[in-house]
């Protein structure tokens, strides 16, 4: 049995106005992390986590891997939405991450994560853990290691990089978003806000990280938890908070969420 993980980090987002300052830091303190633990780890940052790239990178991950392994995908940048042309999302958009080329080659569909997973073989187990927008509301976590200073949420408007003639109706802008990554298969996600809320960017001891990264890992470390139900309700004691209102996500069958976390 092999462990692998794949880290993405995109802080640059050329032709758009709305990079990050914490998304590389993400990937590398997730890919140091899994390193420790004896994982084969393959980082992808800023120009390296093109759409082509991200794309071959995770379709090479599953078709690769063997039943028994265990495959962890980090995603740390901005997320957006096009509108759903295949006609299964309640709201009527298709979640997305955004590569670093976004303006020019267009945005990492839910729907082609989908199809990238459903190629995994049987025995295999994927975990995708995203710090970016799927979208606070209750106000009740600590904020012991938050830096002062002014935040950015992780998501992209389509109007930010969109052409006009191709942006969406105002009415579908307007909509309740439902759905998120929910639909992209695998056997956990683990998200950094609902669908209706977004990701922060901010800084920590003088850092930048992503909100939910930080928390992620210092849980990991401070509570060792011993299932990924437990480190979900870890990650819930500090947000969402007063200036983090961001409200973190599992999915996953009941089983899924009891498996030991990385094993």
């Amino acid at each position: 049995m092999t462990t692998k993980a794949l880290c993405i980090g995109i802080n640059d987002y050329p032709g758009t106005a709305n990079d990050l300052s914490g998304c590389v830091n993400d990937a590398n303190d997730w890919a140091a992390e899994f390193r420790g633990r004896g994982f084969e780890v393959r980082l992808m940052l800023d120009t390296q986590a093109k759409l082509a790239p991200m794309i071959e990178g995770i379709s090479d991950l599953i078709t690769t891997s063997v039943k028994g392994d265990n495959l962890i995908i980090t995603y740390s940048g901005h997320g957006t939405w096009v509108p759903d042309s295949s006609g299964d999302e309640p709201d009527g958009r298709d979640e997305a991450l955004c590569p670093y080329d976004l303006a020019t080659a267009g945005a990492l569909l839910d729907d082609v994560i989908h199809a990238l997973f459903s190629r995994r073989p049987a025995g295999v187990r994927i975990v995708l853990i995203s710090d970016s927008c799927h979208s606070g509301s209750v106000t009740r976590g600590r904020e012991d290691d938050l830096d002062p200073g002014v935040a950015k949420i992780r998501f992209m408007p389509p109007e930010a990089w969109m052409a006009k003639d191709q942006l969406p109706p105002p009415e579908l802008s307007r909509a309740t978003p439902r759905g998120g990554f929910t639909r992209a298969g695998g056997d956990l996600l683990l998200a950094g806000c609902q669908d209706s809320e977004y990701s922060w960017d901010t800084s920590f001891q003088g850092r930048p990280n992503g909100a939910f990264t930080y928390y992620a890992l210092k849980t990991l470390r401070d509570v060792e938890p011993r299932n990924y139900d437990a480190w979900f309700r870890a990650i819930r004691s500090y947000l969402p908070s007063t200036r983090l209102p961001q409200s973190p996500q599992i999915f996953g069958t009941r089983t899924a969420r009891l498996f030991k976390i990385f094993q």
